[in-house]
């Protein structure tokens, strides 16, 4: 008996790591995905501390409960037209994984759309994204088609990371 039980859970446990669940949001007309273990919260729109001398995708630094937490500009950094802020302008806090250390950034949306488990994720598409194709974990499958999930480490490479750290520091 005690066999099946340690079967049972196998399978059970087997379903969890085939599925995943991902906050999406609205950037530019596009769908993208993030992957929840990444997410520490979502805030409203907030007015950031432009930091100079970084890049233009960087939009700046907030104080998140007395941390300083660089901010992203999702649109500038895929290389699109930056959209303007709404009501519906989010900011979302990621928890990027550097150099054995933790290290939260927020990056700007424009609009957060829901948590949706996704089953099935295909392999990033070598050409047609609208994006960079290192920036694309996977295409995940939905009922509407596909949607982007972004590979948050390749978003931000380890250069990148390097900025963010001292602009934190500042």
């Amino acid at each position: 008996m005690n066999t099946e039980n340690l079967n049972e859970n196998d399978s059970a446990t087997d379903e969890i790591e085939q599925s995943a669940q991902y906050l999406t949001f609205m950037l530019g007309g596009e769908v993208f995905a993030i992957n929840i273990l990444n997410i520490r919260e979502i805030l409203e729109y907030t007015a950031l501390t432009e930091v100079p001398m970084t890049p233009d995708f960087i939009a700046g630094v907030l104080n998140l409960r007395g941390s300083v937490v660089p901010v992203i500009n999702l649109a500038l950094r895929f290389e699109k037209a930056d959209t303007p802020i709404t009501k519906r302008t989010s900011i979302v806090i990621v928890e990027i994984s550097h150099d054995e250390q933790k290290l939260d950034i927020g990056v700007i949306v424009d609009i957060v759309n829901e948590v949706i488990e996704i089953d099935e994720v295909e392999p990033a598409p070598t050409f047609g994204a609208t994006i960079r194709t290192d920036f694309i974990e996977g295409m995940g499958k939905t009922d509407g088609g596909f949607t982007i999930i972004l590979d948050l480490n390749h978003v931000l490479s380890v250069d990148e990371l390097s900025v963010l750290k001292a602009t934190a520091a500042q």
